[in-house]
């Protein structure tokens, strides 16, 4: 039970961040959880090809979801133009 608080807590940070960083896709409280938790799947993998990390902790883990839901929200936005 801990695990799925932990998740749903650092994906409501990383979503409401990169809702703030990338303005006018913001997506409400339970949007960004799911952009954030979404974004950290995304995230890991994008740095495991490039061989990168952001770090260990909690802090690593939040910027890795940020950036992973940043990506995913420019993807987003260029299948919403079309």
């Amino acid at each position: 039970m801990n695990n799925l608080i932990y998740v749903l807590i650092v994906g409501a940070i990383a979503g409401w961040i990169a809702g703030e960083i990338k303005r006018g896709f913001g997506y409400g409280l339970f949007g960004n959880i799911i952009v954030g938790i979404l974004g950290a799947f995304v995230g890991n993998w994008l740095f495991a090809q490039l061989g990168v990390s952001l770090g260990a902790g909690l802090v690593g883990v939040i910027l890795t979801a940020v950036v992973g839901a940043l990506v995913l929200l420019f993807v987003v936005g260029l299948v919403k133009r079309r």
